[in-house]
């Protein structure tokens, strides 16, 4: 597992060992951050199931000038600091050893608004998915941002949370990569 693209492009990260997390390859990483936008001029994003924090790292390097990383378990947690200084981005990541229903409900009474949102929970928690619409009904989403959900072919996600619109569906193996953005008005 490494970092893909733009300034720490190639950097080897460290993954969890075991099957408690299940790292984002890096062909489909790839693939999402073709779909979100290769590259990004600043902003803030949120990688809320960060496991290791290839994700988020990925944000960074490509040019992102935030991310809140919220990883629970805390051996992961562990690695996504070590990745995060291993990087470099100390000072651009924040990491949060918390549930992520603890978490949303934390960054809510933030005055924060997120540009990216990643959400790759557990497969076997597709209740973690209504964190969605929480962030997006508390004005937590830039309405010009994108939200990332991962989840396993079994698991159907809504066409829309809010004014989040499905814009792509993606299967590669079990594994599929729905994008959400707030559809454009006619003639925009």
């Amino acid at each position: 597992m490494r970092v893909v693209a733009g300034d720490r492009k190639g950097m080897p990260l460290k993954a969890m060992p075991g099957n408690n997390t299940r790292p984002t390859t890096d062909k489909v990483k790839e693939s999402i951050f073709n779909m979100i936008g290769p590259f990004f001029d600043g902003g803030i994003a949120l990688d809320l199931f960060a496991g290791s924090g290839g994700l988020g790292l990925e944000c960074l390097s490509r040019g992102m000038e935030r991310v809140v990383f919220v990883e629970k378990d805390r051996k992961a947690y562990s690695i996504v600091k070590e990745n995060v200084a291993k990087c470099r981005y100390e000072e651009e990541a924040e990491v949060f050893c918390n549930d992520a229903a603890r978490a949303v409900k934390a960054l809510i009474k933030r005055d924060i608004v997120f540009d990216v949102v990643l959400f790759d929970p557990p497969y076997h928690k597709a209740e973690y998915y209504d964190l969605v619409r929480v962030l997006i009904d508390h004005g937590k989403v830039d309405p010009k941002g994108v939200i990332m959900c991962e989840h396993a072919t079994d698991v159907t996600l809504p066409d829309a949370y809010g004014a989040f619109v499905c814009t792509r569906r993606e299967t590669y193996g079990g594994v599929v990569v729905s994008i959400y953005r707030v559809a454009e008005e006619e003639g925009e």
